[in-house]
């Protein structure tokens, strides 16, 4: 009896049978029956699966569709560190300074008619503020589509990082999730929309020319005022909120030094703006409070006249004058007592607002109160008053501002300055410093010259910046972070890294150091103890091995070689021995190289920690190939057997004239090079050993 065994779906059943001839066809009917019903069941559940994926992939389709109906307008979430981002940020920040110039000159589209004195809007200039003013608000709107895709909360983590937090659940930054986070920012949305609200446009246009036909011309200011300062403070505070994003973000906000004291000179400048506009609003004020006190004491004056026919002046030739205002405009009184002169009226601090007030050049009623706010600002006095309230606060207030303006400018600026000059003089020190230590200790000049060029190719790549210094401090796991952040790009351009994981990595770019190495410098000479990895960055070695009978074999070093690999074989070797192995190169910069530097110690601590990397073909193959030893050995070899090929070549072509020798009783100039190749492949070559760990 015989026995088979039929593992179909999963199952495991066994048949038995006897030699009988009936009874074996009986079995083979029934085994056909059973097999042809599994077959069929095989195919069901197959039907079934493929039933399931195809239902399943629709059901993803549909989600992954709905998911991207849902945010298709937003786009991809952007990431605020992101460089076009941040020179966009850059740029949104001079606008902000820009529209905090340009809100004040709708006070100047205010003036007063020296022929009629009336008071109208000037139609041109109104027309160019408000045009600068909606241009200004389309760059903030565009600001506001940025903010509603930009992740704050991200901070730089890059698309790699960002996707393997939302994959790990940690949070929502799905495109959706972003632009709420926005909308409901208590900085966010309301306060974009705030600050580019069509306040002023809409109190220019509408509100003021309905007071000036009421006759309320001293009211025209107060509102006018008022509106400004309430979107003005909360657009000082949102310039403000996005300085200080730009500077928790990065760090910096444009990087150097003289922009930094450029933007205190462009606040300082815009603050007198304000300052010197309010003020040509408030002598404005005054004016007009004068002209209706002296219509007050006319007869037959009515109110209306002190506000022009054509509210909106766009410079025809008249104003459309009646009766009433022709005779206002005669009245001499009035004319003496409140634009002749500033000794007629008591205007206390707006005494030289006179002379603006029915100035027909725009450029000088823009400048002159500018000029006013510097010198206020600056000066913290001399400035003349009355007892109206009104006018008291205000000239508190330009004091105070002035005050906190002038000591915050120039202590930035004296903090900037240091912060550009101290560096330079702790190194023209430092230079005097080695320049009389040299003295004393009598170097050659040879040597003064290498130790000046160091310190200047120093200076150059760091600006007296020791990274050593500034991370040492910091704790660990941060140190590791920076390190490995200012590290990981440069060492995976070294071949032998680039196939190692990033556990590895890691603790590679904790411990390797950045050198710099001048021209002509002798990095390691042949023999000595090898003290360190270098792994080349920028610049080019040259490494030389003096060969048997005084040949010498140079080779170069760039960007992406590595020298010192007899660490490796050290550090791998069973039985460990203490002593470091010694140098197989001489290692000279052609030109000043930057490279880092890991230490015999931390190759040993490297190796003995993570051995199953050095064991991977991919890394021992990449140490072959870039190891100046195992490419001068390659190339003897190469040489050597290239001339023997030549020099039988040549014994084969003269074989017809003369009958050939044995190699080895041969004596002619050939055979002498034969052996001269021989010592060189003789040449100390690499322990074949060494990375077959």
């Amino acid at each position: 009896m015989t026995t088979t065994t039929d593992n179909s779906h999963g199952s495991h059943m066994q048949y038995y049978t006897t030699t009988t001839t009936d009874e074996d066809q009986d079995i083979d009917d029934d085994e056909d029956i059973i097999h042809s019903d599994l077959d069929q069941q095989n195919q069901q559940l197959n039907l079934h699966l493929n039933n399931h994926k195809v239902q399943h992939n629709k059901d993803v389709a549909t989600t992954t569709g709905a998911t991207r109906r849902r945010g298709w307008f937003l786009g991809r979430v952007l990431d605020p560190r992101d460089k076009w981002v941040q020179e966009w940020n850059r740029v949104f920040l001079l606008v902000c300074g820009a529209g905090l110039f340009i809100d004040p000159l709708f006070f100047y589209s205010l003036s007063l008619s020296d022929t009629c004195m009336c008071l109208f809007i000037d139609g041109w200039f109104a027309v160019t503020i408000t045009v600068l003013r909606c241009m200004t608000d389309t760059l903030h709107v565009w600001n506001m589509w940025l903010q509603l895709k930009t992740d704050q909360r991200s901070f730089g983590l890059g698309a790699a990082t960002v996707a393997r937090g939302a994959a790990a659940g940690f949070r929502d930054i799905s495109p959706r999730s972003v632009a709420l986070g926005y909308l409901k920012g208590r900085r966010g949305f309301f306060l974009d929309l705030f600050v580019i609200l069509p306040i002023p446009q809409i109190v220019l246009w509408v509100g003021i020319p309905w007071l000036m036909k009421k006759g309320s011309i001293t009211l025209v200011m107060t509102v006018l005022l008022i509106m400004f300062l309430f979107q003005y403070l909360p657009k000082i505070y949102h310039a403000v909120c996005h300085l200080r994003r730009m500077q928790n973000l990065s760090g910096y906000i444009f990087g150097t030094v003289w922009w930094g004291i450029a933007l205190n000179m462009i606040a300082y400048f815009v603050a007198s703006h304000a300052a010197g506009a309010c003020w040509y609003l408030l002598g404005m004020q005054r004016a007009s409070q004068c002209l209706t006190e002296q219509c007050d004491k006319t007869n037959d004056c009515r109110m209306r006249v002190l506000s022009c026919k054509q509210t909106i002046y766009y410079g025809s030739h008249n104003f459309g004058m009646d009766r009433a205002r022709l005779v206002w405009a005669e009245n001499r009184e009035a004319r003496f007592t409140c634009l002749n002169g500033p000794d007629n009226y008591t205007y206390g601090a707006y005494r030289w607002t006179v002379q603006l007030v029915a100035n027909d050049s725009r450029l000088e009623k823009i400048l002159f109160p500018i000029f006013w706010g510097l010198m206020t600002l600056s000066t913290f006095g001399n400035i003349e008053s009355t007892t109206e309230w009104l006018e008291v606060v205000f000239n508190i207030i330009v004091l105070t501002s002035g005050l906190l303006l002038v000591t915050m400018l120039i202590g930035n600026i004296k903090v900037f300055l240091h912060a550009t000059t101290s560096k330079k003089q702790a190194m023209q020190l430092k230079m005097r410093n080695i320049e009389w230590w040299m003295r004393k200790r009598r170097l050659p000049q040879g040597y003064r010259q290498r130790v000046r060029n160091y310190e200047r190719q120093r200076w150059a790549a760091m600006r007296g910046v020791d990274e050593f210094e500034m991370t040492r401090n910091l704790p660990e796991g941060l140190r590791r972070d920076i390190k490995y952040h200012l590290c990981l790009d440069l060492v995976r351009q070294v071949p032998l890294f680039q196939h190692m994981d990033d556990l590895v990595l890691e603790n590679i770019c904790d411990r390797v150091k950045s050198l710099i190495f001048t021209k002509g410098e002798t990095i390691a000479k042949e023999g000595d103890p090898v003290q360190r990895m270098l792994f080349v960055v920028r610049g080019h070695l040259q490494s030389s091995q003096v060969l048997r009978d005084g040949v010498k074999s140079c080779c170069m070093l760039g960007p992406g070689n590595f020298s010192g690999d007899e660490l490796l074989s050290w550090c791998l070797r069973r039985p460990f021995i203490e002593r470091l192995p010694p140098s197989s190169s001489t290692l000279i910069t052609l030109e000043t190289t930057e490279a880092f530097g890991l230490e015999a110690k931390d190759v040993k601590y490297v190796t003995q920690h993570f051995r199953y990397t050095f064991v991977k073909e991919k890394v021992k193959r990449s140490a072959r190939y870039y190891s100046p030893g195992w490419r001068t050995w390659a190339a003897v070899a190469i040489q050597l057997a290239w001339r023997r090929y030549r020099h039988r070549l040549a014994l084969t072509s003269l074989s017809f004239i003369r009958p050939r020798r044995p190699l080895s009783r041969s004596s002619s100039l050939g055979e002498d090079r034969l052996r001269l190749y021989t010592a060189l492949l003789t040449s100390p070559k690499p322990n074949q050993d060494d990375f077959d760990f």
